[in-house]
């Protein structure tokens, strides 16, 4: 059975843009040792958006040396960058590496912003490998009728999603660079689900709704994070109310991380580097829009 190591609470909302009020749930520079590969999840909503003739979200931003992974829950986001975009609905994923660099903007669709209604995300910021790191950008969009599902327990006590890696005979669509798992479960009120943790994996358990315990631990509630050791082994997660819950797991890199703000590498000098390199323009230029 994995040992519980901490629990984490997300901290205070913080505006991303005007589009997205967010929550950290851990971020690297705090437990990076035992989150990797993963370097940071944000929780935006759920939030209640007025009808608006303009898009609200964030503008133009540079990422380089690691991957996002957007996960859309409720409502709708449109996304644009220096050489693709699209939606990504409610129940799809959308997987972006960075690698080398790339320009990115990410606003409510245009249909949701004359509609208004709830929006509701995470992203998740993976690590790419130092040999990874200047790659070139990709996306993946992972629609909602791609990602497998199948019911837990018997009786029945919810559902798991597999967007990447594996949960017993299911495989997720996401191509990953390294070794990673990520369940998407909800979780019926009352109910009991054991899920098995590779060893040698990161692991952690985030809750995004509801209430629940994990093995023996005190209750859960939304936006925090329960951390385990890397022993591997069976959790019991015991659900008081219907819950939403990611799992996450993942192999360590075992590499030193240098970063500032969207930028994550390896080393002081691949840090600056990346600021020359966007600064000269090299991440290249997001189309402007017609009037």
């Amino acid at each position: 059975m994995p040992k519980l190591i901490s629990i984490h609470t997300a901290g205070n909302t913080h505006w991303v843009g005007d589009g997205f009020p967010t929550r950290t749930v851990f971020s690297y520079d705090a437990v990076g040792d035992y989150t990797s590969p993963f370097l940071l999840l944000d929780v935006s909503g759920p939030q209640d958006f007025k009808p608006s003739p303009l898009p609200r979200g964030i503008q133009q931003h540079p990422h380089r040396g690691f991957e996002t992974v957007t996960l859309v829950y409720q409502g709708e986001v449109a996304h644009r960058d220096s050489s693709d975009g699209g939606l990504i609905r409610a129940g799809d994923v959308q997987w972006m590496t960075a690698g080398a660099g790339i320009m990115h903007e990410e606003f409510h669709s245009p249909a949701f912003s004359r509609s208004g209604g709830v929006l509701e995300a995470v992203q998740i910021w993976v690590n790419l490998p130092a040999d990874r790191k200047m790659s070139p950008p990709r996306y993946q969009t992972l629609a909602k009728e791609q990602i497998p599902r199948m019911a837990l327990g018997s009786p029945a006590s919810g559902t798991l999603r597999v967007i990447a890696g594996r949960y017993e005979m299911l495989e997720g669509p996401a191509e990953t660079w390294s070794p990673i798992n990520l369940w998407d479960l909800n979780l019926d009120h009352g109910t009991r689900s054991e899920l098995s943790l590779p060893e040698g994996h990161s692991a952690m358990a985030v809750v995004l709704r509801g209430t629940l315990s994990i093995d023996k631990s005190s209750p859960l509630h939304e936006k925090q994070m329960v951390l385990f050791d890397r022993s591997g082994g069976t959790i019991a997660i015991n659900a008081t109310t219907d819950a939403a819950v990611l799992v996450l797991t993942g192999e360590p890199l075992n590499e030193p991380i240098v970063g500032s703000g969207p930028f994550v590498m390896n080393t002081a000098e691949e840090l600056r580097q990346a600021k020359r390199d966007f600064a000269s323009g090299r991440f290249g230029h997001i189309p402007a829009t017609s009037a």
